[in-house]
């Protein structure tokens, strides 16, 4: 396996991330822990979750998934085979980016994950009513105290990014490491617009979410009577289904037969092959699922059909 840097900060991940907003929404305890193995086993180092996951499943207060995940590290004994990221600002047990609240979330996430360490740690979402030297400021005693290694930044957009960089740079502090935007072959406009030049010009590294445009680019969902086979998806799936969604996925059928492959690894595959892309994340809720996206990062897209995926998933 071929690890790439995150940025410039000191860790280095496999070119595709497991999505753990799934365990304890539609996975639970006992299947997470077998496709935690699998993940593993098959390369994989990164698992990316929040504290907020999955605070919309009714019965649920968040915590969720990060109780799983430490229940695992604690039982697995991998603590030191995988990178663990995890996020603050959104769950309203701890909602912004002040400094009493990263403390706090973090201390909750650590006991959560049972570990010592977070080793990428995100603002969730902007908080402009914070002055981002004290938001970053916090960040950096933080990783002094070794309890984060790398932050990163989810859901900001490129203004807010350069200023963050800038007051890292004039305040003496950590920088955002790795952003996290939404980005597929259906959703293209935001991320390469905005945000892919700085990317690139900073350095940064990118895991980008709904890399599979919440199951759409798997095929599964080709008509309306199809997003009934999902309660969890298919209403997310839902604005996919147009002209352009479906020519993406004629395009994603016709590579997938020529290398006896799937849709969803091919769409994968052309995030991975993507310079600006670190990893995309991707989750499963069964090992068998979890197999086939792994077969992403094996999948060797031509420059043609490369062009060709671009050509169709143009807007």
């Amino acid at each position: 396996m071929q690890y790439r840097p995150l940025g410039r900060s000191p860790l280095s991940i496999a070119p595709l991330v497991f999505g753990g907003n799934v365990f304890g929404w539609s996975v639970d305890e006992a299947r997470a822990f077998e496709l935690l193995d699998a993940f593993v086993d098959g390369g994989g180092n990164l698992v990316d979750t929040a504290d907020v996951y999955p605070a919309w499943v009714p019965g649920n207060r968040g915590g969720e998934s990060e109780a799983i995940i430490g229940k695992w590290l604690q039982k697995s004994g991998k603590r030191d085979r995988v990178l663990i990221a995890t996020k603050v600002a959104k769950w309203d047990q701890h909602p912004g980016l002040s400094p009493i609240n990263i403390r706090a979330a973090v201390e909750g996430s650590l006991q959560r994950l049972k570990t010592d360490r977070i080793d990428l740690y995100f603002a969730h979402q902007d908080d402009a009513s914070v002055p981002m030297h004290e938001t970053l400021g916090e960040f950096a005693r933080l990783i002094g105290e070794g309890k984060l290694r790398a932050i990163g930044a989810s859901n900001f957009s490129a203004d807010r990014t350069v200023e963050a960089l800038a007051v890292s740079k004039a305040y003496g502090l950590p920088r955002y490491e790795c952003l996290q935007p939404e980005y597929n072959l259906v959703a293209r406009a935001g991320y390469e617009t905005e945000l892919e030049p700085l990317v690139r010009e900073q350095e940064l590294g990118v895991t980008c979410y709904y890399a599979l445009a919440s199951g759409f680019l798997s095929g599964k969902y080709r008509s309306a009577a199809d997003l009934a086979k999902s309660s969890a998806r298919g209403g997310a799936a839902k604005r996919f289904l147009n002209p352009h969604g479906l020519a993406v996925l004629v395009a994603l059928d016709d590579i997938a037969a020529a290398h006896k492959a799937t849709p969803a690894q091919v769409a994968l595959a052309w995030l991975i092959a993507r310079p600006s892309v670190t990893a995309p994340i991707a989750s499963a809720t069964s090992v068998a699922q979890l197999q086939e996206l792994l077969g992403a990062m094996q999948l060797n897209l031509g420059g043609e059909e490369i062009a060709a995926l671009d050509r169709a998933s143009a807007s």
